[in-house]
C-alpha cells in the first residue's frame, strides 16, 4: 500500500471520529437540558399501586376505590400546578423546591375519598396508597430527588 493511501485512511478515520464526537456531545447536552418524557397512564398506575399495596389494604380497597384515590391525588397535584400541561421537549425550569407534607396530603385524600364515595375502613390504607403512588411516579421517572431537610 502506498504511503499516501495510508495517510488518507488515517485522516478519514480521525475525521469520522471527530464528527461523531461533536454530534454525540451536542445531543447529550441538548437531552440533558430537556425534561424526560414521562407518560402517566391511569390504568397502569392503578395496577401498579394495587399490586404494591400490603395484603390487608388490598383486601379493603377495590380497584375502583384505588382509582378514585389516585384521581384525588392527581387533583391535589394539579391544584398546586405540579401537573404541567406541555412537557414535550420543555427545558427544566423548576427553580423553587417543593416540600410535600405527607400528613396534610393524607388528610386531603381522606376528605377526597369521602367526596368520591370511597369508604376508607382504616386510615393507614390512604397512606399505603400514597406511598405506592409515589413509587409509581418514581418508577416512571416523574419525580426528582428528595430535598435536604430544612
Amino acid at each position: 500500500m502506498p504511503t499516501i493511501t495510508i495517510v488518507f485512511l488515517v485522516l478519514s478515520v480521525v475525521s469520522v471520529f471527530v464528527i461523531a464526537a461533536v454530534v454525540v456531545g451536542r445531543e447529550a447536552r441538548r437531552l440533558d437540558a430537556v425534561a424526560p418524557r414521562v407518560v402517566y397512564e391511569l390504568d397502569l398506575a392503578v395496577n401498579f399501586v394495587a399490586n404494591a399495596l400490603p395484603a390487608d389494604t388490598q383486601a379493603r380497597l377495590t380497584l375502583d376505590e384505588v382509582r378514585a384515590l389516585l384521581l384525588g391525588h392527581m387533583n391535589w397535584l394539579a391544584e398546586r400546578n405540579l401537573v404541567p400541561q406541555d412537557v414535550i421537549d420543555r427545558r427544566q425550569d423548576i427553580d423553587t423546591p417543593l416540600v410535600v407534607d405527607e400528613t396534610h396530603l393524607a388528610a386531603f385524600l381522606l376528605d377526597e375519598a369521602t367526596k368520591r364515595g370511597v369508604e376508607v375502613l382504616d386510615d393507614v390504607d390512604v397512606v399505603h396508597v400514597l406511598d405506592a403512588h409515589n413509587a409509581y411516579f418514581a418508577a416512571i421517572g416523574a419525580v426528582g430527588p428528595k430535598a435536604d431537610t430544612i
